[in-house]
């Protein structure tokens, strides 16, 4: 067994910095995604948000840019580098988890109706004299 570690240790030692780095950013994006977002098998993580939904946990859990904070910490000891460079790889994990849930998201549906006459935005309350 603890060669078998020692295996695992060696090929993690030598693989690249940024593969590293890269295999971090979609695993913090994923299991980030799966906790805030998704129900689960059997809609375990459903039921582990509400069960939090009452306290600090339940906020991380419904935020995604909160939560993915906290996941990226351990992916980024699993990337390397001295204490510094950890706490650098720390946030930029957390930023490109970020970035990817933007980069996936449903695009929102905009319709533009006759009735505004062609303003697309409008600062303001709208008063009779509109």
């Amino acid at each position: 067994m603890e060669g078998t570690r020692a295996k695992a240790r060696d090929y993690i030692k030598r693989m690249h910095y940024s593969f590293r780095f890269l295999i971090a950013v979609f695993a913090v994006w994923r299991l980030t995604h799966l906790l805030a977002k998704e129900d689960g098998p059997s809609e375990t993580l459903r039921a582990l948000r509400q069960v939090l939904s009452h306290g600090v946990l339940g906020t991380m859990f419904g935020c995604f840019y909160c939560l993915s904070v906290w996941v990226a910490l351990p992916f980024a000891w699993f990337v390397g580098g001295s204490w510094i460079e950890i706490v650098a790889v720390w946030w930029a994990l957390s930023g490109a988890a970020i970035l990817l849930e933007r980069v996936t998201r449903e695009p929102a549906d905009i319709t533009i109706t006759e009735e505004d006459h062609g303003v697309l935005w409008r600062s303001g309350s709208r008063t009779a004299d509109d």
